[in-house]
């Protein structure tokens, strides 16, 4: 993979993972509730269920790769223009009221009870699927071997969405407090949506030009 589409893809995924979803607001207000520490099975639970959601988009990618090389261009331009759609609507998303994500059970004080909260967050999203199967084609090469590609982006973003996770329970009550601020989730949600944009417009003849 280019170093200057790895690039790009860390990026994209920085403003993407800073977007406060689901998963980064369990986080925060799990490390608002218990501290970091103990919100530690919480992120396990989290990045768990990433792992098995990214693992399937991994597989289905490398198959529909091995099939097609044509089914996946359409793939990918498909996914491109799901990109700018959600740009576009991450760009043009009104403030809203940051409240914790609900899932089956409350968190409860056990480490186990947080873990299943956690993943139960993160797998509860059908649209994590539908995410990776678009994002990830933006930066592969169709004609270069695959695995080592997949495998580059699946664990950068891992990397970048642990690393926000953790910032998000360590900010706690900070975090929470600054992107209360409509001006601020406005500018964040922009950001993002430009990330998604720029990620749908610039990279979509990717594999065409090289």
């Amino acid at each position: 993979m280019p170093l200057d589409t790895w690039l790009l893809f860390v990026v994209t995924v920085f403003f993407v993972s800073a977007t406060p979803g689901p998963n980064m607001l369990l986080a925060m207000t799990h490390g608002i509730r218990y501290g970091v520490r103990a919100s530690l099975p919480t992120m396990l639970g989290l990045l768990v269920a990433l792992g098995i959601v990214m693992a399937a988009s991994v597989a289905g990618l490398g198959a529909l790769l091995a099939t097609s090389e044509a089914l996946f261009a359409a793939v990918k331009y498909a996914g491109a223009a799901y990109l700018i759609w959600l740009g576009v609507k991450t760009w043009r998303a009104h403030p809203e009221a940051l409240t914790a994500p609900e899932a089956a059970g409350n968190g409860g004080a056990g480490g186990w009870a947080k873990f299943r909260t956690g993943f139960l967050v993160a797998m509860s999203n059908p649209k994590a699927f539908i995410f990776f199967t678009a994002l990830f084609p933006q930066f592969m090469d169709a004609r270069a071997a695959q695995l080592p590609q997949l495998l580059t982006l699946a664990a950068t973003f891992f990397v970048i969405e642990s690393g926000w996770q953790f910032v998000y329970a360590t900010g706690g009550a900070r975090l929470g407090s600054w992107l209360s601020s409509p001006l601020r989730q406005r500018w964040v949600n922009r950001f993002a949506g430009g990330a998604f944009v720029g990620a749908g417009v610039a990279l979509s003849g990717v594999s065409q030009g090289s």
